[in-house]
């Protein structure tokens, strides 16, 4: 892979974020500082994909450790959970997000950390450890998923949740990688996903990068190709999955998979156990972010919306346990009834 979503460079203590608003017409990377700079960057999507932002929230922290000029360990605290706060306030959906935070946190919190030595070498090694097992968990659900896809399939995905969402390798992308790794013959049906064009833009990228066949479509073309030239299964990511099975992932996630039941097509959700959130009983509890409205006004720099007309531009929906034929993730398949087999999984 010649790209990395996320990088910390050890050198000069700065965190290094591919500026995925740029692609593909570039491949810029930006340097950043400072927790309440990568704050910037996650709310304004510069890094994206809930295990790049959790990764890069534990990187914030990371920031804020190294180039404190506190003298003592308690004051270097109070510091952290200042950038903390900062860091958690950038999204409100993701799970993984607040995960990391809270991961990283909970080492700061040791009282036998006395030192401001001791804490920021703590807290290093908590965000190498958060990265490290991201690209572990990506590769095994790839694996666990293989069983699950015919030899010669074809496949539609929305939004984008490869390399670029994640540390590296991807969580559905990453099933679709793998699968063309393992000699498997997959093309990919690419929702564009509107109104920011993830699919377009990014996945589209990733694939080609990947030498994978792929081809973009309009979000609203998925059930001509289900119905007429058949697709063997859809693949998302999440960015939450509730108790129950509700799963809240990018806007237009609810509709890809009411059309892929009515046409009997499987729908997979590659999840990583850290974005399984059994403390929100429901997809009805999870917050929804709604974004700008210049998102839908605008495509690029071209408006294509009547002057004063209102929008609405919710970042994410949730898709009800019912339209999920199974979650797949590194710890194995999960079938319903979801709200019984998740807590199982986890307690094992």
């Amino acid at each position: 892979m010649t790209y990395h979503s996320i990088e910390w460079l050890e050198d000069s203590g700065t965190l290094r974020l591919l500026d995925q608003r740029k692609l593909p017409e570039a491949t810029e990377y930006l340097d950043y500082a400072d927790a309440e700079e990568v704050a910037t960057a996650i709310h304004d999507m510069i890094v994206r994909g809930a295990p790049a932002i959790g990764a890069a929230a534990a990187y914030g922290l990371v920031l804020t450790a190294t180039h404190s000029q506190a003298q003592d360990a308690g004051a270097l605290r109070d510091e952290l959970e200042a950038a903390a706060a900062t860091l958690a306030a950038s999204r409100p959906t993701a799970v993984n997000l607040f995960g990391a935070i809270k991961r990283v946190m909970a080492r700061v919190a040791d009282e036998e950390l006395d030192t401001v030595a001791g804490l920021r070498d703590a807290v290093l090694a908590e965000a190498h450890a958060i990265a490290d097992e991201d690209v572990r968990i990506n590769k095994a659900i790839g694996l666990n998923a293989l069983p699950l896809l015919p030899d010669t399939c074809t496949a539609i995905h929305h939004c984008n949740t490869g390399s670029l969402a994640t540390v590296d390798y991807g969580t559905a992308l990453g099933i679709i990688r793998t699968a063309h790794e393992h000699g498997k013959r997959i093309q990919v049906l690419v929702d564009e996903t509107r109104p920011r064009l993830q699919g377009a833009k990014l996945t589209a990228w990733e694939l080609k990068e990947l030498g994978i066949p792929h081809r973009v479509i309009a979000d609203g073309a998925s059930g001509h190709y289900m119905r007429t030239q058949g697709v063997d299964f859809c693949v998302v990511g999440c960015d939450r999955v509730a108790a129950n099975g509700d799963t809240a992932n990018k806007i237009g996630t609810y509709n890809l998979a009411v059309v892929a039941h009515e046409n009997g097509v499987p729908f997979y959700v590659a999840a990583p156990t850290t974005t399984i959130d059994l403390d929100t009983p429901t997809g009805d509890d999870i917050e929804i972010e709604e974004r700008t409205p210049d998102e839908v006004h605008y495509v690029g720099q071209t408006r294509i919306t009547p002057a004063g007309v209102e929008v609405g531009n919710p970042a994410f929906d949730v898709t009800p346990a019912r339209y999920i034929t199974a979650i797949i993730t590194e710890r194995g398949v999960v079938y319903p009834p979801f709200e019984e087999n998740l807590r199982k999984l986890l307690r094992e």
